[in-house]
């Protein structure tokens, strides 16, 4: 097992110790999620040069500030969605500007009882989400190439993103109408002052929480930003 193989696995052994309900979810498919999520670091590294996917070239940082930062919050974006008002059997995930598929590919890899849509705008980079879940056989991921604005309307139970645009009033509006009706959007964010500065203007206009995690190797602050409509 090269390392960053094994940084991998002793990273998604101590989010599983960490939260019961990441426990829940990875404990039966423990050894095939990991397959899942080595396979797509490797094709990931294969097309970086080409498509620009991340920002860098490091296995190590690819695993911790990209695939175990992906999975991290996966215990509180389960809760969240349990607690919409959204009853599906297969609740409807986005992952809005989903670029390489982070966080999309990872959280879908873990939750294959929802349905995930990854949409990215960039045809080279749409071309390779679905290059890429086709040879990992996720077949709860659909990739849309287009715009979130371009996306039917009251959709989603949950709509996530991680590298995306800066949250705006029209972002906002275009989330929510994305939105079905009682959805969430959760945000992945950094430094807590940093997210709160992002959201003051924000504020009157939607209800917000932000929720720390933390991310096995990596001594940085995450906060996964909670918003719902008023």
């Amino acid at each position: 097992m090269n390392t960053a193989s094994a940084l991998l696995t002793e990273g998604i052994n101590i989010l599983r110790k960490s939260d019961e309900d990441i426990e829940n979810l990875i404990a039966p498919r423990g050894g095939e999620i990991i397959s899942l999520l080595e396979r797509y670091k490797n094709e990931i590294e294969l097309f970086n040069d080409a498509y620009g996917l991340v920002g860098t070239c490091d296995s190590r940082e690819l695993v911790i500030r990209h695939i175990l930062d992906s999975l991290a919050p996966l215990g509180i974006i389960s809760r969240l969605l349990a607690g919409t008002a959204c009853q599906e059997d297969r609740p409807k995930i986005a992952d809005a500007g989903s670029g390489a598929g982070l966080p999309g590919i990872p959280l879908a890899a873990a939750m294959p009882n929802c349905d995930f849509t990854l949409i990215e705008r960039m045809g080279r980079r749409a071309g390779f989400l679905c290059s890429t879940t086709a040879i990992l056989g996720l077949s709860n991921i659909t990739v849309e190439e287009g715009e979130l604005e371009k996306t039917q309307n009251g959709r989603f139970a949950l709509i996530t993103f991680r590298a995306f645009k800066p949250l705006d009033p029209k972002l906002l509006e275009t989330l929510f109408k994305a939105c079905a009706k009682g959805g969430v959007i959760a945000a992945y964010r950094g430094r807590l002052e940093k997210t709160q500065q992002e959201m003051q203007p924000l504020g009157n206009a939607c209800l917000w929480e932000t929720i720390p995690y933390s991310v096995p190797f990596l001594e940085e602050q995450r906060h996964l930003l909670a918003i719902r409509a008023k």
